[in-house]
């Protein structure tokens, strides 16, 4: 028996969490700890009735044929007592933290600065830039972003670029990208051991054409919607798991199109076999249809249009239209003073076109399982947020047919009170459109971004985040860094 009080003395309200980490680091270290300061055990204890004893000298805490096991007590100065039972964790049937040469050392890191006021901002900024010649980036990173405060007034230095910015009020909404933002090698700078892993798990539930075709130098195979939508699939749900990681928690989930799916998956509702076998039918039906259809961007609003079918509506003057080439040609031809611009697809998504698939679809969704989301879904269908709709196999057949609602649920998310939008997927497709209709008093970010380095896009990313109010877990970002 011993006492974490005669190393720090009293500890208040932390009496209790005190003596958990004294004995999980005791566990940890394999050696029981001595009690400081003891002449004499207390006369008002009979230590010869029971087997229990003082710990004057430290003694090895071997493990042996049963768990380690610990009692800590708590007794607060209020008179509150509490205690709890400690057992070590089972060995073998968990995965060590990676340490040495197994953790990633970022290509590029975000080096945080933060003061009270614009001008002391400037000052600190102008003393790192005259302390950097010479350092390790990375420990420079690791230290200004784990021993600093964090204040108000924020610059994150990234690659030679500078980002700015404030904490803003509100919750965080992460925005999953959908057809179309796909490209060559999505995802393939990204050299973080989780997302690899994710994305290789992911992958090992698809036909082995769709990692073929994300590792294919010119991305061809990637037009194919069985692949494009597969792939997109796993490089989104790898890269939340990898932001999940960093300590990145959302209030809000939003997808466009195949996107939703991911949202789903990540929410809770489906496991990723049953979402990769939903996204696996879907593209394969979809794929299956006869070509001839096609998909047309036009400025104008969801009233305007008219006489063909509406796929998306993505702002309050940006809709697209879907159907066979003829409708839409006609179509075209009655907006000639309008931006019109023809989407690189095979098929008319989000039509009339689709319903000969929609059968055989549900049979495929009738066959998983749903469960309520763990984290609010704002949906495609219509707009809001929706509950256990999106557990019943209708949900998604309408999914398939209907318009995606991107415009509405943007919408909603401001009124949910969401003041930061963190896009997840191979481009920034999604906050580009939600930039064209939102005030300037949100924050949009994209984790990647096709015209630029992945890695270079990802730190930008993550200190854009961090600059908006959004917690980050620095230390597992940074963890191959060391305090300077």
């Amino acid at each position: 028996m011993g006492s974490v009080k005669s190393n720090i003395g009293h500890t208040s309200a932390a009496a209790g969490v005190a003596g958990v980490i004294k004995m999980v680091l005791a566990m940890r270290h394999g050696v029981l700890p001595r009690t400081l300061h003891v002449d004499a055990p207390s006369p008002h204890v009979e230590w010869q009735a029971g087997r229990v004893e003082l710990l004057t000298q430290a003694r090895p805490w071997v493990v042996g044929g049963r768990p380690r096991r610990a009692g800590v007590s708590s007794f607060g100065i209020s008179g509150t007592n509490a205690h709890v039972i400690l057992e070590e964790a089972p060995r073998g049937e968990i995965e060590e933290a990676p340490r040495g040469g197994d953790v990633m050392v970022p290509s590029v890191v975000p080096i945080l600065v933060s003061a009270r006021s614009e001008q002391a901002l400037r000052a600190q900024e102008a003393r790192l830039r005259a302390f950097l010649p010479g350092r390790d980036l990375l420990d420079v990173a690791f230290s200004a972003a784990t021993t600093r405060a964090h204040l108000e007034c924020r610059v994150a230095l990234v690659g030679g670029e500078r980002f700015a910015g404030r904490p803003v009020v509100g919750k965080t909404a992460v925005l999953f990208t959908g057809q179309g933002s796909q490209r060559a090698r999505m995802g393939a700078g990204l050299t973080y051991p989780l997302f690899r892993r994710v994305f290789d798990e992911v992958c090992g539930h698809f036909d082995p054409e769709v990692r073929e075709a994300l590792v294919c130098a010119d991305g061809s195979g990637l037009d194919d919607t069985r692949v494009t939508q597969a792939a997109l699939f796993a490089v989104e749900v790898a890269l939340f798991r990898l932001v999940e990681s960093f300590g990145v928690r959302p209030d809000f989930l939003l997808g466009h199109s195949i996107g939703e799916l991911v949202a789903a998956h990540v929410a809770g509702v489906l496991s990723l076999a049953d979402a990769c076998a939903l996204v696996a039918a879907r593209g394969r039906l979809m794929g299956a249809l006869p070509a001839g259809g096609g998909m047309l961007a036009v400025q104008a609003s969801e009233d305007e249009v008219s006489g063909v079918a509406v796929a998306a509506v993505n702002g309050p003057n940006a809709v697209v239209v879907s159907g066979s080439l003829e409708e839409l040609r006609e179509f075209q031809a009655r907006w000639p003073d309008r931006k019109t611009t023809w989407l690189a697809v095979s098929h008319a998504f989000h039509s009339p076109l689709m319903e000969p698939m929609l059968e055989e679809f549900e049979r495929v969704a009738r066959g998983v399982d749903f469960r309520s989301p763990r984290i609010p879904i704002v949906s495609n269908v219509t707009g809001g947020v929706v509950g256990d709709e999106v557990t019943d196999p209708a949900y998604w057949v309408r999914h398939v047919r209907e318009a995606v609602r991107f415009h509405d649920g943007v919408r909603t998310l401001r009124e949910q009170g969401v003041t930061r939008f963190l896009e997840l997927g191979p481009d920034a497709v999604l906050t580009a459109m939600a930039r064209s209709f939102l005030d300037d008093d949100v924050v949009l970010a994209a984790a990647l971004r096709a015209k630029q380095p992945e890695p270079h896009a990802f730190a930008a990313f993550l200190a854009q985040a961090h600059n908006a109010g959004v917690p980050v877990d620095w230390a597992a970002v940074l963890a191959g860094g060391k305090r300077i």
